[in-house]
């Protein structure tokens, strides 16, 4: 599959001088249309321009954005990145691409993780990666697929038996998406399980793709981007946000790191449409 009927949209605010996805892209050999999606409320919309061209820094009006999604609460903070991510439906039907990827401006890795990869392999054709993503999600009725993040290979690859334990019915941080397959990311902190958990509920298909991630800085570590509402509200209201949206099936757990820190709880039984065994018919 030619690279002519996707794009990729690098979602950033406030680092004009550090898009480390762009770098990163870069540096995986990408060749293709690459635009950098900025908020009117960023103060540096000239510096995004003059490092990466007019043409390619795409600019939308936040407070419309913000207007016409459930926020799920009244906090009036729109330092968050739900109001880009749906804009991107509208500006890729606007640019004529039907097919188009959602990555945040902060991946310093695209790596491989098959079970026998060894280290953190980076791949040196991430166009064949993408055309590769976008072959199998045409092909299905997901409404979106994601790469998989680092974070999700804690505790092995493998079951400790040889069996292959990944299966993540979930969509975080990277999206391929189509125009044909629109949906509305829901909250302005914790959009991606906000949206996943409530659509999935309704019979829609989410997919992590777990033998390719991607690797990316520390939320809180890193200025701008959405690092001060995390440092502001911390992920205690970040978590509560899908439970107040998903009572029945998310609740609020200890999440066990070297800083233990509270996290979402996916009840999935509660959540996705189950197939029942022939057993049980009538």
């Amino acid at each position: 599959m030619e690279n002519k009927d996707y794009c990729v949209f690098i979602l950033s605010h406030g680092r004009p001088d550090n898009v480390l996805t762009h770098k990163s892209l870069i540096k995986c050999g990408y060749v293709g249309k690459v635009y950098f999606v900025i908020d009117n409320e960023d103060k540096n919309i000239n510096k995004y321009i003059k490092n990466f061209g007019f043409d390619n820094v795409k600019l939308f009006d936040k407070k419309a954005m913000a207007d016409s999604i459930d926020e799920g609460n009244n906090f009036d903070n729109r330092k968050v990145i739900v109001h880009a991510r749906n804009y991107c439906f509208l500006l890729a039907k606007e640019l004529g691409f039907k097919y188009f990827i959602e990555l945040d401006d902060d991946y310093y890795e695209f790596i491989y993780k098959f079970s026998d990869t060894k280290g953190q392999v980076l791949t040196k054709n991430i166009n064949k990666i993408f055309d590769i993503m976008f072959e199998f999600y045409k092909k299905s009725n997901a409404k979106s697929i994601c790469f998989a993040q680092t974070g999700d290979f804690i505790g092995g690859i493998d079951n400790g038996k040889g069996v292959y334990r990944f299966a993540k019915r979930k969509c975080m941080n990277s999206f391929f998406c189509s125009t044909d397959r629109e949906f509305t990311f829901l909250g302005s902190i914790n959009e991606d399980v906000n949206t996943y958990t409530t659509l999935a509920q309704m019979g829609y298909l989410f997919l992590t793709i777990p033998v390719f991630a991607i690797n990316q800085k520390d939320s809180q570590t890193q200025k701008d981007g959405m690092s001060d509402i995390y440092k502001l509200q911390g992920t205690y209201i970040k978590s509560f946000t899908t439970v107040l949206m998903q009572p029945s099936n998310v609740s609020i757990s200890m999440m066990n790191a070297s800083h233990k820190r509270l996290h979402h709880k996916i009840k999935w039984t509660n959540t996705t449409p189950m197939i029942i065994s022939e057993n049980y018919k009538k």
